[in-house]
């Protein structure tokens, strides 16, 4: 279920007072009917690639600018061989706005969820302040400069330079950070004394009395007013579970932030939040002066216990091995501004395709989408602060420790996040730097650990679980009790879905002999490994054409036989798997076609060739000893002659279960065009991802196909993608983005040789934005 139609109220993005605020919720923007209203703002923005000192005035012309929705990158650019330079520069983004004239007397704030990478802002000309920092929520209040009978105009200049003096800047970095506002924007207009931020902790969550701890942070214009009072309920699927109330004590003070905390409790067992049942309730938590509702805001939470102990990570009491892959939020020709449904679908990849259980947002904290999406579908989360093994000045470090607080304060009701990341990525030790963001952690959140990602096992333990890269093989022994694998393969084998069958099926094993070292140790919690998706870079790494290719699978998101291992390793109850880590090739081989490695969850399979059976398997056990699903394989070059079309049948406990084939032919048979979704909002920012692939005649990809495909689109949506696209290893993808229209869109895509394919997507119409 979708999280706005799972929370029918909600509060949205929540900040401080000040020009950088303490940290925004993770909720959708939706406006209330009482105490504060959201408006979201993010179409209607004019733009230019360029800055000049007189477009902060209200009064600038920007009828020249291009009319842009957010998320926004700076610039398109190649899925390739592009210079970092190409968006490195100085923007301007204006918005004209309105504001409803019967809330005159709130106070307003612009709540940004994410600008690349500096950002200084203007309300009517006069300057707000700068924001430093690409990967965090911040805000400004608008309330002593706005206009309430008649238009306010707010400019935002972006500096999208990889400044020295921000983090993860200062030095190298093995990812490129793009640039504009790519994440979300909202007005959030409320009284002078309101909800800032709510905490829902639970607790004693496997007992017949479970409880909840609802913090709920007030921030005032003044001293908190006499009389204020908060009321808490517990819902799932629209049900009460439970209520509590509570006076706010008047304290005389003039704190920035005043925590309440309100425990809701004898509301008897609960439904728990695990991998494969993910139940999610919501707390709504009402503000009241007196009779009268002041404020209200919501949260969607979980009710699980997770932590990792000396055997291994445990998830409500039963142990759980880690299997997981790191991922970066970064796209193909958008850089990082792809908007929620394209976040959500990559939660999805990463659970339902690749069977994983944990992913952790390398090198930074990712979208709120992605990680609701991980709420809902039982993925587990390592979040971490921007960072990538550089550590600058103590300016820069302040930056630091203020993310650590930005993440955690945007994202601690995420029941999925088990883990928080208070540690530059493969940096060398720093003791009063990491004392502390560690410090920062553990002062905001007292029910998750703290880890670092680190390279060396040499490092200081400052954290709770020693999180550690470890690129060799074997790996080395765990050296603390709470230990985690964060990072291997990865550079030390990249692999294209264009390369041999011998580097793809290495690729594969590597992984593989990974995770069956990690199963022969409790004490290792379990692995994550580098990576989920190939991903852009610097000139300093990854292959030539600025790609790392170090993912399981391509940066389309299109599997490389290595993720046929990550997939196989799910219960045959789950999806029955069967995935050859090599394409049926007989000459691409040193010496002919000779060693099948094959991923399954079966427990035996038989091979055919031109439909006579060459030989019957069993997973290999002895280079696999501890694999819960060993791979399968064989020497079977010498049943190559006669040479023929390829069956594998897969069985489980004597019941063929599976068939798969591949074609001998090495023909391009079929091509064919998939979307991930057919209906999207016209609201001009949403956007799904359509494959295109070129297969045998059993739907088998064919690596070898590289035509270039026109693309053709009748109706209001934009193609985001090269057009024509030239194929990478029989497949690849474009995207399609709706305009601001409703209607019905049509997309043609024509192969020189195989024909064309048509496919038509139903945009539904959007509300337009009321400021």
């Amino acid at each position: 279920m979708h999280r706005r139609d799972f929370l029918k109220t909600t509060g949205a993005l929540l900040a401080g007072t000040t020009v950088a605020a303490p940290g925004l919720a993770s909720e959708a923007p939706s406006p209330l009917t009482s105490g504060r209203t959201i408006l979201p703002i993010n179409r209607n923005w004019k733009y230019s690639r360029t800055w000049t000192d007189a477009a902060a005035a209200a009064d600038f012309d920007d009828s020249s600018f291009e009319r842009v929705v957010i998320p926004h990158t700076n610039i398109a650019l190649p899925w390739h061989s592009f210079d970092d330079k190409s968006y490195e520069f100085v923007s301007t983004y204006r918005r004209r706005f309105n504001l409803p004239a019967m809330q005159r007397g709130q106070r307003v704030f612009v709540d940004f969820e994410g600008v690349m990478t500096a950002s200084t802002a203007w309300i009517n000309g006069i300057r707000l302040g700068e924001y430093k920092g690409g990967f965090t929520p911040f805000s400004f209040e608008l309330t002593d400069h706005v206009h309430w009978n008649e238009e306010n105009v707010l400019v935002v200049q972006v500096d999208s330079t990889e400044r020295a003096d921000i983090p993860p800047f200062g030095y190298q970095i093995d990812y490129l950070t793009f640039g504009g506002i790519y994440r979300e924007v909202s007005l959030r207009i409320v009284p002078q004394t309101f909800l800032e931020n709510i905490f829902a902790r639970p607790k004693d969550v496997l007992t017949d009395n479970p409880s909840v701890d609802v913090q709920c942070f007030l921030q005032s214009s003044d001293m908190l007013p006499d009389n204020l009072s908060l009321e808490v309920t517990l819902t799932r699927a629209g049900r009460i579970v439970g209520q509590a109330s509570r006076r706010v004590e008047h304290s005389g003070s003039h704190e920035l932030l005043t925590p309440v905390t309100v425990t809701l409790n004898n509301f008897g067992k609960v439904d728990i939040w695990d991998l494969t049942h993910p139940h999610l309730y919501s707390v709504h938590v009402k503000l009241h002066r007196g009779d009268h509702l002041e404020d209200e805001d919501s949260r969607i939470i979980g009710f699980r216990e997770a932590q990792f102990t000396e055997r291994g990570f445990e998830l409500n009491g039963k142990v759980v091995k880690l299997r997981g892959l790191d991922r970066h939020q970064t796209f193909p020709f958008a850089g990082q501004a792809m908007p929620a449904r394209v976040q959500r679908r990559d939660a999805m990849i990463l659970r339902q395709k690749l069977k994983c259980n944990i992913v952790r947002t390398s090198h930074y904290p990712q979208s709120r989408h992605f990680l609701d999406a991980c709420d809902e579908i039982g993925l587990l989360v390592l979040e971490e602060i921007p960072g990538w093994q550089h550590i600058g000045d103590q300016p820069w470090q302040d930056i630091s420790v203020d993310n650590v607080r930005r993440m955690i304060r945007r994202d601690w009701n995420h029941p999925s996040i088990i883990l928080w990341g208070v540690r530059i990525n493969e940096s060398r030790d720093n003791h009063d730097f990491y004392t502390r963001t560690n410090a920062a952690a553990h002062s905001l959140d007292t029910s998750r650990q703290t880890g670092g990602i680190r390279y060396f096992q040499e490092s200081e333990f400052l954290e709770d679980v020693f999180t550690m890269n470890d690129f060799g093989f074997p790996l080395q022994a765990p050296k603390y009790p709470r230990y985690l694998n964060t990072e291997f393969v990865g550079h030390t084998y990249p692999t294209k879905t264009i390369d041999n069958v011998e580097r793809l099926t290495e690729h594969t094993l590597r992984h593989a002999r990974i995770h069956d070292q990690l199963a022969s140790n409790p004490q290792y919690a379990g692995g994550i490994g580098w990576c989920a998706f190939d991903y852009n870079t610097h000139s300093d790494f990854g292959s030539g054409d600025r790609i790392c290719y170090h993912g399981v699978t391509d940066i389309f998101r299109e599997p490389k036989p290595a993720a046929g291992f990550y997939k196989s390793q799910c219960d045959p109850e789950e999806e029955v798997v069967l995935e050859p880590a090599f394409h049926w090739a007989r000459g691409d081989q040193s010496v002919g076609f000779s060693k099948a490695v094959i991923c399954s969850n079966c427990d035996h399979l038989k091979l055919y060739v031109k439909d006579k059976q060459i030989i019957e398997l069993e997973p290999d056990r002895k280079q696999f000893p501890h694999l819960r699903y060993a791979p399968f394989v064989a020497e079977i070059g010498e049943f190559m002659d006669p040479w023929g079309d390829l069956r594998i049948e897969g069985y489980i406990q004597g019941k063929k279960v599976i068939s798969k084939s591949y074609s001998s032919k090495g023909i391009d048979e079929k091509f064919t065009v998939i979307s991930d979704d057919l209906s999207l909002v016209a609201d001009g920012a949403d956007t799904t991802r359509v494959v295109l692939a070129v297969t045998d005649e059993y739907g088998a990809i064919c690596p070898f196909s590289c035509d270039a495909i026109t693309l053709e689109v009748d109706g209001p949506a934009d193609i985001i993608g090269d057009n024509p696209f030239a194929l990478v290893g029989g497949t690849g993808a474009i995207w399609i983005r709706a305009r601001e229209q409703a209607g019905t869109v049509n997309l043609r895509a024509t192969h020189p040789f195989l024909g064309k394919q048509e496919i038509h997507f139903s945009l539904a119409a959007c509300p337009p934005e009321t400021a």
